[in-house]
């Protein structure tokens, strides 16, 4: 097996692709209001060329009282036609940081059915420190016809995290920092208590990269184990509003590890609601 992540692209990489027929770059910067970024305004500030940006507040289920609940896939495909991206397309997913919102909209593009989609090692951060193109010019873009293929078995709900969590069927891991997961750390969002699933594994999104780049995937596998999830077993990721789930995410799937499951929800739904269980560490 690779040292890096097959789901991982350099800089070196992608700035020789800038241009190229086919080769899709979607800046999907997201940040938490503790963060004090924003990522509409960072983008157009400068971006790597030929980069649309991917609003994950606006590039949700109609209607939804949640954030970031996934659309449907007609509504996907709207959006991802709308900025000139393919189901054919390579696609290269980056945020500021390196590791921390792209995976949500990587892993959002495989359920919608596309095959070669990528994070860029690193972030922009690194990129623009690197010296390497950046442009201020808005993208134009081709609308295209993106083909969606829905793939409902990578997302779970909150009837299967019921079950889930009531049966053991799979193993529950959470990327939310170790505070929130404890309950000693408030969460960000009124109205959502603190706590997690019973039963579930903490494995901070954090602890998946190093310096804005992916671990490797022996580091990878040990961080993971040391959490106490079973890589033999059946996982469900969630975190705070099914964001940085995808983190943990990327990384089973960077390790060999099938069949994984995205609980899209996540705390926001579970958290905000008085008939799920919740456990505390004091």
């Amino acid at each position: 097996m690779s040292e890096r992540s097959p789901f991982v692209v350099d800089a070196d990489w992608l700035q020789e692709w800038l241009g190229k027929p086919g080769v899709a770059i979607v800046d999907a910067s997201w940040y938490l209001p503790a963060q004090k970024r924003d990522a509409r305004a960072e983008y157009e500030a400068g971006h790597i060329p030929g980069a649309v940006f991917f609003d994950q507040d606006a590039v949700v289920h109609e209607g939804s009282d949640l954030p970031h609940t996934l659309p449907r896939a007609e509504h996907f495909a709207r959006f991802a036609g709308s900025m000139g991206i393919s189901v054919d397309d390579t696609i290269v997913v980056y945020d500021g940081p390196g590791v921390f919102s792209a995976p949500r909209v990587w892993w959002m593009f495989r359920v919608m059915g596309a095959k070669e989609v990528f994070i860029l090692d690193g972030g922009f951060d690194h990129w623009k420190a690197e010296g390497r193109p950046v442009s201020t010019l808005p993208t134009k873009v081709a609308p295209c016809v993106f083909t969606p293929d829905f793939d409902s078995e990578r997302v779970a709900t909150l009837s299967d995290m019921r079950e889930i969590v009531e049966s053991g069927a799979r193993q529950v891991a959470d990327a939310r920092p170790a505070g929130r997961f404890a309950g000693s750390d408030p969460e960000p969002r009124p109205g959502v208590r603190g706590g997690h699933m019973p039963g579930a594994k903490n494995v901070p999104a954090t602890s998946l990269s190093k310096e804005g780049r992916l671990l490797p995937i022996e580091q990878l596998r040990k961080t993971i184990e040391s959490a106490g999830l079973d890589l033999d077993q059946p996982i469900v990721t969630s975190c705070g509003s099914g964001v940085t789930a995808a983190v943990i995410t990327l990384a089973l799937e960077s390790i060999g590890h099938k069949g994984s499951k995205l609980y899209d929800g996540s705390w926001s739904e579970w958290g905000s609601r008085s008939d799920t269980p919740v456990v505390t560490e004091t």
